[in-house]
């Protein structure tokens, strides 16, 4: 089972490269963030032609979330647990063929400190209430997303570029280590130890050319799910297609 995660960067501006990709990569459950559109204009008959179901959680212009899957998926949670006035699409879980699914998109939480950052962090805590809960099943789960978070600095080009930036702030990179601490293996990195693995390049001052990226796409394993990791890794190539997103994603086959 091929599960990946690609923050697309709008939906509807990327339709035909996602298109491309689904038939060239064909994931058997895709994670998606930043689709940047209401749930009623994601292209759901489109994507049903192209073989996949859709679960989606959008938002008008900004953020959102969705599933596709090969196999009907039933939807368990919309929206991540904690805090009922928040109103942003940014978390999706279903089960689809016997496996757990979350698509997570977490907040950036620039600039930092300040608001932003002080929801960034909030939010991390509620996502590992949920975790916890979620490993309290004993399924296997996969939580996959754009977490906005540089885990160590071997997940960087440059591990002095961005030190003050809320992707690899101390207190970023802590909260990601204590979800890995209740039990959850890092899909990419268990099978990448050694770093050098990028899965976003900004569009700014030509990051793509020079390779001047860092890791932020994630797929955290339950127990369950980790015993099945055959694979792992980045399709790197997809970034560097015409008016691709600044994402590639990220991926993990279970057994």
């Amino acid at each position: 089972m091929l599960i990946a995660t690609f923050n697309i960067n709008g939906t509807n501006a990327r339709l035909p490269r996602l298109l491309e990709w689904l038939e060239a990569a064909k994931p058997d459950i895709a994670c998606l963030q930043e689709i940047k559109t209401v749930s009623e204009n994601f292209p759901v008959d489109v994507l049903k032609e192209a073989g996949y179901h859709c679960l989606v959680h959008g938002q008008k212009g900004f953020n959102g979330v969705a599933i596709l899957s090969r196999e009907p998926a039933t939807e368990v949670q919309r929206g991540l647990p904690g805090d009922d006035a928040d109103e942003q699409a940014r978390y999706l879980e279903a089960d689809v063929a016997g496996v757990r699914v979350s698509s997570l998109y977490l907040p950036n939480g620039n600039p930092a400190p300040g608001p932003k950052y002080d929801y960034k962090l909030a939010w991390m805590e509620r996502l590992r209430a949920r975790a916890a809960a979620l490993l309290e099943t004993g399924l296997p789960v996969v939580l996959a997303g754009d977490y906005n978070v540089i885990p160590n600095d071997d997940d960087i080009w440059d591990a002095a570029a961005m030190a003050d930036d809320a992707l690899k702030l101390p207190q970023s990179r802590a909260a990601y280590r204590q979800l890995l601490w209740q039990g959850w293996t890092d899909a990419v990195r268990s099978l990448h130890p050694n770093g050098g693995i990028w899965s976003f390049w900004d569009y700014q001052a030509g990051a793509w050319p020079r390779d001047h990226g860092f890791r932020i796409d994630h797929l955290l394993l339950s127990p369950a799910a980790a015993d099945r990791l055959a694979d792992a890794g980045v399709m790197k190539d997809v970034r560097g297609q015409e008016k691709a997103s600044d994402h590639a994603p990220a991926w993990c086959v279970l057994s």
